[in-house]
């Protein structure tokens, strides 16, 4: 566990991280969730089974919990919850004083050989959240690749995938921090469905324009 400007921050592994504030939990998609917990808040980033995960979904969420999820995974998500929001990027919404912005979230160079098309195409319209706590904004990007809409985000916080395969490499992942230019940048998407530790302890010796912190899995 990391605490930033008073959030804390836990790694479950994966994608999937919580921010908790004065006793309220939000969570990133939710995946091979060790521990149930309740989560106030649910962003759910697109519809690939290691983000979307219904059966972890039932793991953290309750009717206290609001669901925030990109469109494309609102008729899977059948379940009791207190409100469930489908949202497009380049969108804004506020949930209890959370405010909650959405960027694109998609390949430049990934491509699946049976498809021919990227793994997370642009057209999908799969989201990266921006939400600001305490006054510090948190930004997780998603499944993505270093895009230009990235860019101008600026936030404190970046949770940036480092594997390959389906996303950034752990040199585009410094790349990208260099461009965006948070203040603390923690790798992801590793350890689990592709890429290792190895990946993230490479991405912290390239990064030299942000603090890199590697987490230990919740």
């Amino acid at each position: 566990m990391l605490e930033y400007n008073d959030v804390q921050i836990k790694w479950h592994g994966h994608d999937t991280f919580t921010l908790t504030k004065d006793n309220i939990t939000i969570c990133f998609d939710p995946y091979q969730i060790n521990k149930k917990f309740h989560a106030d808040i649910v962003l759910i980033s697109h519809n690939h089974f290691d983000h979307l995960s219904i059966a972890d979904l039932k793991k953290i969420a309750d009717e206290k919990t609001v669901i925030i999820a990109a469109n494309e995974c609102i008729e899977q998500i059948k379940l009791p919850c207190k409100k469930l929001i489908g949202i497009a990027p380049n969108e804004k919404i506020d949930i209890d004083g959370f405010k909650i912005n959405t960027n694109r979230a998609y390949n430049i160079d990934k491509i699946n050989s049976d498809t021919k098309k990227p793994f997370h195409p642009k057209e999908d319209n799969k989201i990266g959240f921006i939400i600001t706590i305490n006054n510090t904004r948190f930004y997780h990007t998603g499944d993505s690749d270093l895009i230009p809409e990235m860019i101008d985000i600026k936030p404190d916080v970046l949770f940036v995938p480092v594997s390959g395969t389906y996303v950034m490499t752990a040199d585009e992942a410094a790349k990208a921090v260099k461009e965006i230019k948070p203040k603390l940048a923690i790798p992801m998407h590793y350890g689990s469905v592709v890429g290792s530790e190895d990946d993230a302890k490479a991405f912290k010796k390239l990064v030299t324009s942000s603090e890199v912190h590697i987490l230990s899995k919740e």
